[in-house]
């Protein structure tokens, strides 16, 4: 009933309704609760209360990107972000110091662009540039007792604490067959299994209606096991057996993914054994042993006939797999740069630099005017339009609402708990409740404000600042105003640029697979890293234009046209894959492929035309 509801309300409204489902991360949990509070503790004990405030906003900081995934992932993820924060905490310390309401404000804007510019490139990236603006805005707007350097020092330990627990911690997964390599690719094994289990769900899905939603998520676990093994290395190539054959695995998971991505394009009927080969070798993976024998499929058909070898294949992978090509196609410097300077980037970019630069100005005028009271510190507006102007987190509305509902209901509930806690001792155990809590509610934006509004509270308490829940409403709110406005307002160049910089993407990706494809090249390690460039991009395309979908009317229509398109375009790319597996079966197409080739390459230049109402894509 409450799914129907939902679907019966506008999309900007149901989304902010929509919330993540899964298990319960109970590895991050303990994470999370053996972080900040412990450290709050240590500076207590040792006389240094505000740089133990700190080193736990950069432990919550880091909580929040403490996403699952391999360790050596998580260096990245939770260590870039990390030192673009200190770098923040650091200028804004200083800046607040030295300059002036209107040189600070002008600084701030600067960081904004710049941030917001670079938060185009990436997932990563994205954080970066937030942590980068929030501890700009903690070290101008919290002035602390200690030297600027000692808080950046304070900083990074505190995230580097958060890493060292991921690093070091083990999880249910290590605790499986060989507990040493077990610990060390945990994260990697469980990846690579996942795309196994996507394969063979997929294979189930043939001929129904599920088929689609299920090719979806073997790019989605094909993409989490690309970053998984594709992380930091001190090595350029795989530097152990164990990791080598990880690599295989993964790689012998391609062609089983192109073959049974041909079988749903057929949407033929598939034998019920099919699935049972990829099933066994993703239990290989998980216990990390043999693979043992395969129930072979009937080679009745090109791709049947494709998956039977593609499973000859991983089975002698699995026993004797020394591969290292992940098929990942690196960017370069002038990709990123291409993505920093893009349409993209500068619509974020300014966005970006004129909420915080605002968002700061405002902040500095009621701080200077006397209108927070009894408390001195402006960084809470700011601090909040740096999450609120971030795409990536939802669409503009959706954000809006639930960051004012949790912060409403977080200086609610931390209004109460101060009014009984013992003081520093009940305050800390709150601390280490909220940073157990952050992982799980991580699966709804208003969730993850209301337990993050009682933690920074806290924080900021046992540091020495009087209960400002009141305030800090307030501010939450003008912070919401301020992006609101700005987020409609009319921009240099075209409105909805990163959504079309992303169809662009994803057609030049599908474009080149299929130039490849049809050219007959028997270079299959290329083919695959194409192919998979092609999905990931057309997932991120998907994932924009579903977010622009969502936003009020008058935004979503600079969009409107983009989710066709990127539908033609998963289509195109499957059809292309069917063809690859039939060229390699035959030599030769079938008058169905092509066909489907030419209605699909009509359809597109059609649809293209008509995204935003009034523009062809490029």
């Amino acid at each position: 009933m409450f799914r129907t509801a939902a679907q019966a309300l506008p999309p900007w409204l149901a989304h902010a309704l929509n919330a993540q489902r899964g298990p319960v991360p109970w590895n991050a949990v303990a994470r999370g609760a053996l972080a900040g509070g412990p450290l709050l503790t240590a500076a207590l004990v040792a006389g240094r209360a505000s740089l133990g405030v700190v080193a736990a906003i950069a432990a919550m900081l880091a909580g929040i990107n403490d996403r699952p995934g391999s360790r050596r992932t998580s260096v990245r993820r939770i260590g870039v972000p990390a030192l673009a924060g200190a770098a923040g905490l650091l200028v804004g310390t200083y800046a607040g110091q030295h300059l002036g309401a209107v040189a600070l404000t002008l600084v701030l804007t600067g960081l904004g662009l710049v941030a917001g510019c670079v938060s185009a490139v990436g997932p990563v990236a994205s954080g970066t540039g937030t942590q980068l603006l929030v501890t700009a805005a903690v070290g101008a707007g919290m002035p602390l007792p200690d030297p600027g350097w000692q808080s950046v020092l304070a900083f990074l330990a505190g995230a580097g604490w958060l890493l060292l627990l991921r690093l070091a911690l083990p999880t249910p997964t290590s605790l499986t067959g060989d507990l040493r390599l077990g610990f060390r690719f945990d994260g990697e094994r469980a990846a690579v299994a996942d795309v196994y289990e996507a394969v063979a769900a997929l294979l189930d899905a043939v001929g129904t209606e599920h088929a689609v939603a299920r090719r979806a998520a073997l790019t989605a676990a094909l993409d989490h096991a690309q970053d998984a093994l594709a992380g930091p290395r001190l090595r350029r190539r795989p530097s152990t057996a164990a990791e080598r054959r990880l690599h295989a695995q993964y790689a012998a998971a391609l062609p089983l993914g192109e073959a049974a991505t041909a079988l749903a394009w057929a949407e033929q009927a598939v034998p019920a054994r099919a699935a049972e080969g990829p099933r066994r070798l993703a239990a290989a993976v998980r216990g990390n042993t043999h693979a043992g024998p395969l129930p072979a499929p009937s080679r009745t058909d090109p791709a049947l006939r494709a998956l039977d070898d593609a499973l000859l294949h991983a089975a002698e992978a699995f026993d004797r797999g020394r591969g290292s090509d992940l098929h990942v196609r690196r960017r370069s410097p002038r990709s990123v740069a291409r993505a920093v300077l893009g349409p993209g980037g500068r619509e974020y970019g300014l966005r970006a630099g004129l909420c915080f630069g605002t968002s700061a100005a405002v902040a500095q005028a009621l701080h200077h005017g006397h209108w927070y009271g009894s408390h001195q510190h402006w960084y809470w507006l700011p601090a909040t339009a740096v999450f609120l102007v971030k795409p990536d987190l939802g669409p503009l509305v959706s954000r809006v609402l639930c960051r004012a509902a949790g912060t409403v209901l977080g200086a609610l509930l931390f209004a109460g708990f101060a009014a009984v806690l013992p003081r520093p001792e009940g305050l800390v155990v709150l601390v280490a409740v909220c940073g157990a809590l952050v992982p799980v509610a991580a699966r709804h934006f208003a969730a993850q404000t209301t337990v993050v509004t009682v933690l920074v509270l806290a924080l900021v308490m046992v540091g020495g600042e009087p209960q400002a829940s009141a305030g800090r409403i307030g501010e939450t709110l003008l912070a919401c105003a301020i992006v609101l406005v700005v987020g409609h307002l009319p921009m240099p160049g075209q409105r909805g640029a990163g959504i079309r910089a992303g169809i662009d993407a994803a057609d030049a990706a599908a474009q080149a697979y299929l130039t490849h494809v049809l050219g007959e090249s028997d270079d299959r390690a290329t083919r695959w890293t194409l192919r998979r460039e092609a999905y990931r991009t057309l997932a991120e395309a998907r994932a924009a234009s579903a977010r622009a979908a969502a936003e009020l009317p008058a935004l979503a229509r600079h969009s409107e046209g983009t989710d066709e398109v990127a539908a033609v375009l998963e289509r195109l790319v499957d059809t292309t894959t069917a063809c690859a597996v039939h060229l390699d079966d035959t030599g030769r197409l079938t008058p169905r492929h092509t066909e489907r080739l030419a209605a699909l390459r009509d359809e597109l230049a059609e649809r293209r035309g008509r995204v935003g109402r009034h523009r062809t894509l490029a």
